[in-house]
């Protein structure tokens, strides 16, 4: 592994996170979808925390050092990271932005199981290998699974004040009852997929101890936690896709 190559790769994914939740935070204000009835914590246009002009500001910041990390590494490894890049933007900016943002469409859950599961993990295989081997696109659906429950969870607790506001997320969309089965299903199925990976790299299956996080996760969307326990839902699912990643990278590169 070439150490800068990683932390590069870090840098990318982490400012286009960062990016991406400001220029959300941003057009959900603007467009008046961050109303009284959210349950959450509070939005920095939204909630008056910071004006329009301040988190542009700051999503510029964010989306401007995705891209220098991103220049950096498509000039020591390939050009085309140059269109991953730049469609990386645009799916960042589009998913609440512009005239006809996807979010709003049902259409989130799709870009962040492309974007931040298989364009993550699949790229950041290729910037040290030069290859995308079958064991990346596994891990990385896995990943994406992961990354797709903590926005549906998000999504589901945000279902009334969306659906009123004109936001027609995959919650909204598909219900109650149908998104938490989806939830389960994604939450649980990540850990699955994640220990098939011990099929080549035996120490891959210790992403399965992120299942004793899971389980509270899973029993209350099953029992129809609401309003506030689904924040603690939220935050609870952040961690156990931290624990997950980081245990399955670890599981990899031991069996390396």
């Amino acid at each position: 592994m070439v150490w800068w190559r990683a932390a590069a790769a870090l840098v990318v994914a982490l400012a286009l996170q960062v990016a991406v939740n400001y220029a959300n935070d941003l057009s959900d204000g603007l467009r008046g979808t961050d109303g009284p009835e959210r349950v959450g914590p509070a939005r920095l246009v939204g909630g008056g925390l910071a004006t329009p002009e301040e988190v542009r500001t700051a999503m510029l910041v964010a989306f401007a050092l995705a891209s220098v990390a991103g220049l950096t590494l498509a000039a020591a490894v390939t050009p085309w990271l140059l269109v991953v890049g730049a469609a990386s933007v645009a799916a960042g900016w589009f998913y609440t932005g512009g005239s006809r943002p996807y979010g709003y469409r049902g259409l989130g859950e799709v870009f962040v199981f492309a974007f931040f599961g298989l364009v993550a993990t699949v790229g950041s295989t290729y910037v040290h290998q030069q290859r995308m081997p079958g064991l990346a696109w596994l891990a990385a659906v896995a990943v994406g699974f992961l990354a797709c429950s903590l926005l549906v969870v998000n999504n589901l607790r945000d279902r009334v004040s969306d659906e009123k506001g004109g936001k027609r997320t995959l919650a909204v969309r598909l219900g109650d009852r149908r998104t938490r089965l989806l939830y389960v299903v994604l939450l649980d199925g990540s850990l699955v997929l994640g220990s098939l990976c011990a099929l080549s790299r035996p120490w891959a299956a210790l992403v399965l101890v992120a299942g004793l996080m899971a389980g509270p996760s899973v029993r209350r969307v099953l029992a129809g936690a609401e309003g506030p326990d689904l924040v603690d839902v939220l935050a609870r699912t952040g961690r156990i896709q931290m624990t997950a990643g980081a245990l399955l990278a670890l599981g990899l590169a031991l069996s390396a």
